[in-house]
């Protein structure tokens, strides 16, 4: 297994701008007048107008081989990484909608809880306090959606989306460690984008979802998420992840959660209800558990690049 490389200034830089871009996300699907799932489709669909003209002048061999080789593991990780982003996408995303900012990015935040127990179905062992950790956060959860059972069961509906966004997130970021281990950041996020989008189409279509005939502002919201929270927010973590862990990344993502309502609240006036705060922050303080207790646990092994695409 070859060892992760060295941590530079590239990668830290590219690690704080995808913070700030990933905390965009939330409060730009809150404003932008359209459906959910729309959003979701049309922001990946323009990644990948972004991205394919790139990928395939520069990157065209690899493209190629990756495309030929689906049934091998690097391949087949992108493209399963590109089912798990459209889940992501399509619970997430609709649960914005439902729910608050401050709610529903807490709810997904919980991604590196289920990034644990991935490790622990690829028989690595989770020392104690990830455990702890973990049942700090299912409380934390229950408070949260408990609050928003008596608000409204449109909230509630909301958070469940939402918490099935940080479990996909938690599959598509493991799926993308082992990629990444022997595909470039572009080729992994142009296949990767690429699944997502055409899956999200697919269930736009059959729900019957209009991905048109929205006001201006809209379209430059959907723009600016796909600029932002997308080429530099999940694109310059998947460039990340080729130095340092799922876990860590997880942990960083946490960052989301302030971030992301503090925008809310001064673009929007989306302020968090104040019975919804002790369940959130029981839930970011499970997490926090849960990354320092996984960052004790060994390593996940890690695909050879060379002759495993």
């Amino acid at each position: 297994m070859p060892p992760r490389p060295t941590i530079g200034v590239p990668t830290l830089a590219a690690l704080v701008v995808a913070v700030f871009a990933i905390s965009l996300s939330g409060p730009l699907i809150a404003y932008a007048a359209a459906a959910g799932l729309a959003i979701a489709c049309w922001r990946n669909i323009f990644a990948v107008g972004a991205l394919a003209p790139v990928a395939v002048g520069t990157r065209r061999r690899e493209l190629a081989g990756l495309v030929r080789r689906t049934g091998r593991p690097v391949a087949l990780a992108s493209l399963l990484a590109g089912l798990a982003l459209a889940v992501h996408f399509a619970t997430w995303v609709p649960g914005v909608k439902l729910t608050g900012i401050a709610a529903a990015t807490a709810l997904v935040a919980t991604q590196p809880v289920w990034q644990g127990l991935i490790a622990l179905g690829q028989g690595r062992r989770l020392p104690a306090a990830v455990w702890l950790g973990i049942g700090f956060a299912v409380a934390g959860a229950i408070l949260a959606t408990g609050v928003d059972i008596g608000f409204s069961g449109r909230a509630f509906a909301g958070d469940l989306l939402a918490l099935t966004g940080g479990i996909a997130g938690a599959v598509y970021t493991a799926f993308g460690e082992r990629a990444r281990a022997g595909t470039s950041t572009t080729t992994y996020t142009t296949v990767c984008y690429t699944v997502c989008a055409l899956v999200l189409v697919g269930v736009c279509l059959v729900a019957g979802v209009p991905l048109g005939g929205y006001r201006g502002s809209t379209w430059l919201a959907i723009l600016a998420m796909t600029a932002g929270p997308q080429l530099l927010g999940h694109s310059m973590f998947n460039y990340a992840l080729e130095r340092v862990s799922a876990t860590t990344v997880a942990v960083l993502l946490l960052l989301e959660v302030p971030g992301a309502g503090l925008i809310g609240w001064l673009w929007l006036g989306q302020a968090p209800r104040l019975n919804q705060l002790p369940g959130i922050a029981l839930l970011v303080l499970g997490v926090a558990v849960v990354v320092l207790g996984a960052a004790r646990a060994p390593a996940a092994p890690r695909l050879a690049p060379a002759d495993e695409l």
